[in-house]
């Protein structure tokens, strides 16, 4: 393990911003105040300006301090042992994060699932030459954050993953043997720390449960004291057939749910965010205990082969490339792709103007990069689903691509519903990565709140802290309140927004201060300091937290 020696001394030292406008994460009003920090720990909260001068005061006069924000959907699986300075994170007021989404992550697993995972989400994550795996299960994954991160994390169960582990990567349905073995497995993860379950039922293999499956899965979670979070089987066609799916789960199991980015996407679902709130709100009126999250952009990211048809998928990687050798399957495809709609792309038919390449394993095709499908069939003369098929045989179906599909009047009707979080859904591989990996969080601040006004500031602090914080379970964090942890951001509200774009999203906020985490300056005046104080947040009988 590391020598987190500094960190440990740092987050017992008295630091105190005075002077302060305090936004606490709950919603009320904001207020004046010296805010004391001492092992790790937000110590007392003052009057405005009583300890000013003294030694290691933070003047924050014209600044707000608010809890350190919580990505609700982060793919840092990797990204947060491979780089645990996380500055990407770090730069927006990030503290704490959620992984394991969309059903697909590295715990639990045996040697063969790992192998599997691994390519399957390449696109997402990379796969790190030299990488150490040295975790199998749900646990060993958590100790190993605990070995130096900057921000804290927890971690969700992913069903795809438990899938492949007890049934393979085949589309084959689960067996009673199969399906008990799924629950044990979430019984163990959820008893070494797992907040709950994700899905993703538009990737394979988690896309071949049943729904009789996933509600037994989900009533698992529940006697667990966990919640679900799907990314359900559409956000294009039957988006809102999916979102009832969903609901329904939660309302026969007595799950809590939380829909894991909550857009209403492509085509048919322009304009439609109302009927999707209005369905919420009719769950919640009859005592579904439901959340959601959702980014503050039009454009969405996942990797190029997700959008094959389920079956083109099944078996793996391997068995998937073979198939795109075979011509008659490659007929099949196509028919399903650019007529009938695959399920892979959620039930709408590929639009190759749409699908822009943002990153590629294969060095050779970096010059794809920031190009769309049917850009780079233009100037090759070549047919786009010849293109697509192409880029997925020489980069081993580890593309990841951007789809430009969303709609501005559905983000912003979604952002302001009563369940709402954020979540950044932020993919930090590849050449040109969607930029809502280094900027969501300061653009719901900047764009959103300030610039809009969709929202008031203390609306839009509670969306991301107070809110997530309820979700998850946490002890001790989300509040600006004595006796919290520690982790707060101070940020200047009248310039605080995103940099990063689309052309250069590997850009830091503006405006960002300072950021602690468990006490320790991780951004000080606006500049990493290197720190490591994150911790693994576990979920126990008294709430999620950190164990010592």
């Amino acid at each position: 393990m590391p020598d987190n020696t500094a960190e440990a001394a740092a987050s017992t030292a008295r630091t105190t911003i005075s002077n302060a406008t305090v936004v606490d994460g709950t919603g009320a009003p904001r207020y004046a105040a010296d805010v004391v920090l001492e092992n790790g720990a937000i110590a007392s909260i003052d009057a405005p300006g009583s300890h000013a001068g003294e030694p290691g005061t933070i003047d924050a006069a014209g600044l707000v301090l608010s809890p350190g924000f919580i990505d609700m959907h982060a793919h840092s699986d990797l990204a947060l042992l491979a780089d645990p300075g996380h500055y990407a994170k770090l730069s927006q007021g990030v503290t704490t994060e959620l992984l394991g989404q969309d059903g697909l992550s590295y715990a639990p697993v045996d040697e063969e699932t790992l192998a599997g995972i691994r390519e399957k989400i390449a696109g997402w994550n990379g796969d790190p030459d030299g990488f150490d795996f040295t975790w199998r299960t749900v646990g060993e994954y958590l100790d190993r954050l605990d070995d130096g991160i900057a921000v804290n994390a927890a971690y969700l169960i992913p069903q795809g993953t438990v899938r492949a582990l007890v049934c393979g990567f085949g589309d084959g349905g689960a067996t009673e043997a199969q399906i008990n073995a799924q629950q044990q497995l979430v019984r163990t993860g959820m008893a070494e720390g797992a907040v709950g379950l994700s899905s993703g039922l538009s990737y394979t293999p988690g896309m071949y449960a049943t729904t009789e499956e996933l509600a037994r899965l989900c009533a698992t979670v529940a006697e667990c004291g966990g919640f679900y979070a799907p990314h359900h089987r559409s956000y294009g066609k039957g988006a809102l057939e999916a979102y009832a799916e969903m609901i329904d789960l939660a309302r026969d199991t007595g799950c809590a749910l939380h829909l894991a980015h909550a857009t209403m996407n492509f085509a048919p679902n322009k304009d439609r965010a109302p009927e999707l709130l209005a369905l919420l709100d009719e769950a919640m009126d009859d005592g579904v205990d439901l959340t959601l999250d959702s980014y503050p952009y039009l454009a969405g990211a996942t990797t190029l082969s997700a959008i094959l048809p389920g079956w083109a998928s099944a078996d793996g990687n391997g068995t998937t490339l073979d198939r795109l050798h075979h011509p008659e399957l490659l007929g099949r495809i196509r028919e399903e792709l650019e007529v009938n709609g695959s399920d892979g792309c959620h039930g709408v038919v590929a639009d190759w103007d749409s699908i822009e390449i943002s990153g590629v394993g294969n060095p050779e095709l970096e010059p794809l990069v920031g190009h769309t499908v049917a850009g780079i069939a233009a100037d090759t003369g070549t047919d786009p689903f010849d293109v697509f098929v192409d880029i997925l045989r020489r980069d081993k179906l580890g593309t990841g691509i951007l789809q430009h599909v969303g709609h501005e009047e559905n983000v912003r009707t979604i952002m302001v519903h009563r369940a709402h979080t954020g979540g950044s859904d932020g993919i930090l591989v590849g050449g040109k990565p969607h930029p809502r990996a280094w900027g969501t969080f300061p653009r719901y601040l900047g764009h959103y709140c300030r610039d809009l006004g969709l929202m008031t500031l203390e609306e839009t602090i509670h969306h991301l802290t107070g809110r997530p914080a309820t979700r998850l379970k946490l002890r001790n964090r989300g509040h600006v309140k004595a006796g919290h942890a520690a982790d707060l951001v101070l940020f200047d509200p009248l310039t605080v927004t995103d940099t990063a774009t689309f052309t250069n999203p590997r850009q830091a906020a503006a405006g960002i201060h300072y950021v602690f985490v468990n006490g320790v300056a991780a951004i000080m005046a606006g500049k990493p300091t290197g720190a490591l104080a994150g911790r693994a947040l576990r979920h126990t009988q008294e709430g999620t937290r950190s164990i010592p």
